[in-house]
């Protein structure tokens, strides 16, 4: 049977596609950035609202971003940096923050959707920190990225957020009911030590966790941990036309998923970006294919990760057009 040609595979039942490229980047090389994606805001603190966004990638340069609190500029960060927290808040109070990227001339992108975080009431007379977090583990996921984990720490009145460092750096910050974190972004064959402080809605820092060293692995890889789950594919016709109908579950990360590419027979097809808030569980996609019955696709997908690199790929499914089984045919790693 004829194949249909990939530069036909454009459709979304669901978000905004484009072809052959990373949609939603700027393709002209002039012009500003595009918004950051995937902005994300929660409390660290009475007094401090922990933000942070998806690298901006495409062929403008980003320079640097903005935060904004509000229609004020709260600070700005290297072009290197995705995260940022903002202090001197009011206990007990929403707000809204927005992040816009900058080009090399300094020119200001559009700003990224509003996201709101409350900050929790402020303790009066709290001098007493967290516990320290205990029994740290961590691994190295391929060559980019590290996960790690601890046991929950204790606090009179609750710990808010946890913050990871390397070596003497902040580098990120969780919420105080999460015990698990995934960075990304790492050097590969690179040794990495990383501790974990609590923190309560009074500022309060618990001592550091003892220290978890590991080391990426050396070179490029396939970026098997960092690639999604449970990919499934099967396939359905309405009105004489084959979608292909894809699920899975995004990869374990901290930031946001916002963008996946979809390869059939080892190409890329095409780019998915979503153009609400991502799905945190199981993600599901439908694209058009053709009419022709009988024609066999070899399916899988990655995702951009906040850091704006590039996931390993999902595990290979094939999948018929007009097959009996209408589901998966076969698994490929």
């Amino acid at each position: 049977m004829r194949r249909v040609s990939l530069a036909l595979i454009c459709g979304s039942l669901l978000v905004l596609t484009a072809c052959g490229g990373g949609a939603g980047n700027n393709t002209g090389g002039e012009g500003p950035p595009p918004a950051p994606m995937g902005v994300t805001a929660a409390a660290g603190s009475a007094t401090t609202v922990h933000v942070m966004w998806n690298a901006v990638s495409g062929d403008v340069k980003v320079a640097g971003y903005e935060v904004y609190r509000g229609a004020t500029r709260v600070e700005r960060v290297p072009g290197d940096e995705h995260m940022l927290d903002v202090t001197r808040l009011t206990p007990s109070t929403a707000y809204v923050f927005t992040v816009r990227a900058l080009d090399a001339d300094g020119n200001p992108g559009p700003p990224s959707e509003p996201v709101r975080a409350t900050t929790p009431i402020e303790v009066a007379a709290d001098r007493t920190p967290p516990t320290r977090p205990g029994r740290p583990h961590g691994r190295a996921v391929a060559s980019r990225a590290a996960q790690l984990d601890w046991s929950a720490s204790t606090d009179a009145r609750g710990v808010v957020s946890y913050d990871i460092y390397q070596g003497g750096s902040k580098i990120h910050s969780v919420g105080g009911g999460q015990t698990a974190t995934v960075v990304t972004g790492l050097r590969p064959g690179t040794a990495y030590t990383f501790t974990v402080r609590a923190r309560d809605a009074a500022d309060n820092l618990s001592p550091a966790s003892a220290a978890v060293r590991l080391t990426t692995a050396p070179g490029a890889d396939d970026g098997h941990g960092t690639a999604p789950t449970e990919f499934r594919v099967s396939c359905h016709r309405a009105d004489g036309a084959y979608y292909l109908d894809l699920s899975w579950l995004p990869p374990r990360t901290d930031g946001v998923i916002t963008e996946y590419r979809i390869d059939l027979d080892g190409r890329q097809a095409t780019s998915l970006v979503w153009g609400g808030t991502p799905p945190s569980g199981r993600a599901t996609y439908s694209f058009y294919v053709g009419r022709d019955t009988g024609v066999a696709y070899r399916v899988r997908i990655r995702a951009k990760l906040p850091d704006g690199t590039w996931g390993g790929f999902s595990a290979e499914r094939t999948v018929t057009t007009g097959s009996a089984e209408g589901g998966d045919a076969g698994t490929r790693k």
